[in-house]
């Protein structure tokens, strides 16, 4: 039987996970958006360009900050979601496009955003396209909120269940990237122009809250698989193991690769 993640396509392999992502995914914390402002001098007035911008958990946080944001996402039901998920911010356009082409004008964005995205891009048409909407001396960010590995309590416990039910062998698509930043962002950026900034993060979940978590994740089991049911009983007992007021807590790095492309 093959896998139910490498089945899909990058862009297609979300839909049948919006819900889960939407309830589950950890947002991203404030501080992201006071080093954008005070190192990288993002203002109010700065356009925006989220790249793959999903559900809308990134471009939230900055259209928050009160800027003109498009949300360039090919995934329909990801994208729907978004525009539903942001519908009170009139600054907020959404796009059907794909980071190799967005659709957007030349040089009509200040900064490029992308958040758990980056890792399914082909990086030298990506680049090309980035490099064409950015303006001059315009940042790139690329973000990621990774969860924190060889931590205890409920994050240890986490990770057993994704080393024991993962349906893919490589299931950290994005420390491909992350781990090897020098070869992979040092030509993307242009060798040597880019820098990382790392945030602490963590979200605090019901069991409700760490079964949609799960679920969230391509490379996990969906309800038809044989091992559903194995998994989500081991998430029961994880969960009630260490909870704590009726929650336990998942801890993260949100890490930041940043830029400007030369």
């Amino acid at each position: 039987m093959k896998s139910q993640a490498t089945d899909l396509n990058p862009t297609g392999r979300f839909s049948n996970r919006v819900s889960h992502y939407i309830r589950a995914r950890p947002k991203y914390p404030l501080a992201l958006l006071d080093f954008l402002r005070d190192e990288l001098a993002l203002t109010p007035s700065h356009r925006i360009a989220d790249i793959g911008s999903g559900t809308g958990i990134l471009s939230e946080l900055l259209l928050a900050n009160g800027n003109p944001v498009v949300g360039v996402e090919p995934n329909i039901e990801m994208r729907l979601a978004g525009e539903e998920y942001l519908r009170g911010f009139p600054s907020f356009q959404s796009l059907d496009g794909t980071a190799e082409a967005t659709g957007l004008a030349d040089h009509l964005v200040d900064f490029i955003t992308a958040g758990q995205a980056f890792h399914w891009f082909d990086r030298p048409k990506t680049r090309v396209e980035f490099m064409r909407i950015l303006r001059p001396d315009g940042w790139v960010v690329l973000v990621w909120n990774e969860r924190q590995l060889n931590a205890d309590g409920f994050d240890d416990a986490y990770d057993e269940l994704v080393r024991r039910f993962a349906v893919e062998k490589h299931v950290d698509h994005h420390t491909t990237i992350t781990g090897l930043a020098d070869e992979v962002l040092g030509p993307f950026f242009g060798k040597g122009h880019f820098r990382v900034k790392t945030i602490e993060n963590f979200q605090e979940l019901n069991l409700d809250d760490v079964k949609a978590r799960i679920m969230s994740s391509s490379y996990m089991p969906l309800p038809e698989h044989p091992r559903f049911g194995e998994m989500m009983e081991e998430a029961e007992r994880s969960f009630v193991m260490h909870a704590r007021g009726g929650q336990v807590r998942l801890n993260y790095d949100t890490r930041l690769y940043y830029g400007r492309m030369t």
